[in-house]
């Protein structure tokens, strides 16, 4: 997937979100900006709570009490999306933004078959008429990869693999052309067979509809294969922005470096794969200056007092760390 647009669709800049519980202020997501082309893929990565999937909810304005957006900018095709009336936004949201959630047989209605909910999704943005839906909704489950789109289209999600129901998902992503699709750790709970499916899916919907996509994963190597850019986040910051490629031949922060090393890197004594010590830090308990320093192993004493501010080292590479 080559992205020959530079046109920038979304601009995220100093995002903040945070969740007020009592007395106490969680920091899920901490001055977070980057930017997605048009026609790109963007990978959002980095280990289980630090703070990719807020960042979607909060570019989808989907964030709930006790959770909040303190301050930031998300402007989505020249308007701030945080500047919108509820109304405004659900216009947005599916619309011109798609989404893929990660739990499919959460995401999708347990009581309702599949071409109803797919309909609905169509219906809901403007098309009208019973004819017109279901013409509709049986081209995308063969644009999505059913062979017999007819009979899926009258089954319950129970009735469908997890591979299935993420396809299903994926329809109703699509269902209104979107600009852009935020995809949320998508193949988590498939096996590797099935996950290379959706992948493959994935790349040729990217590639044929011409959309650009957020793309959240832990998963490092489906990264190298996915995108162009890449965010890495940690303790609900992100602290590299690169190219794939860069990222993958000499990632910029320690802790890219690190989990590159745990997971392509042997160690020539002992032929056993490198491991970050420590663990990822409690929101409600991030240590002082950079939130990784009690892990890093260029620790320096400057790295224990503020934290330092992203910066960019060369063109459209930036990294939140005091070596450069």
């Amino acid at each position: 997937m080559t992205n020959t647009n530079n046109k920038i669709l979304l601009e995220v800049t100093g995002l903040y979100t945070s969740f007020f519980t009592g007395e106490e202020i969680i920091p899920a997501v901490n001055d977070v900006t980057f930017t997605v082309n048009a026609g790109e893929v963007f990978g959002l990565v980095g280990e289980s709570g630090s703070g990719k999937t807020v960042t979607a909810h909060s570019i989808m304005r989907l964030v709930h009490p006790p959770g909040r957006i303190v301050s930031g900018r998300i402007v989505f095709e020249g308007t701030d999306l945080l500047t919108l009336t509820d109304k405004q936004m659900e216009e947005v949201r599916g619309n011109r933004i798609g989404m893929v959630f990660q739990e499919p047989m959460t995401a999708l209605n347990p009581v309702l078959r599949i071409g109803e909910q797919v309909g609905e999704a169509i219906e809901i943005h403007g098309t009208r008429g019973r004819g017109a839906v279901k013409k509709r909704t049986l081209e995308l489950l063969k644009q999505v990869g059913f062979d017999e789109p007819e009979k899926k289209y009258i089954q319950y999600p129970h009735q469908l693999s997890g591979g299935q129901r993420q396809r299903v998902l994926m329809a109703m992503a699509i269902s209104c052309d979107p600009s852009l699709i935020i995809a949320d750790e998508p193949t988590t709970a498939l096996d590797v067979a099935t996950e290379s499916q959706i992948l493959g899916l994935i790349r040729g919907l990217v590639d044929t509809l011409g959309m650009s996509m957020i793309f959240i994963t832990h998963d490092l190597t489906i990264m190298k294969s996915m995108g162009q850019a890449v965010g890495l986040m940690y303790a609900g910051r992100m602290v590299e922005r690169n190219h794939v490629e860069d990222f993958f031949k000499e990632p910029l922060h320690p802790y890219g470096r690190g989990l590159l090393e745990s997971i392509f890197g042997f160690s020539s004594d002992t032929k056993r794969l490198k491991a970050i010590p420590g663990s990822v830090p409690k929101l409600s308990e991030l240590p002082s200056g950079c939130k990784f320093h009690p892990r890093c192993p260029f620790v320096m004493d400057v790295c224990r007092g503020e934290e330092p501010a992203m910066k960019e080292v060369r063109k459209d590479q930036w990294v939140r760390c005091y070596l450069y």
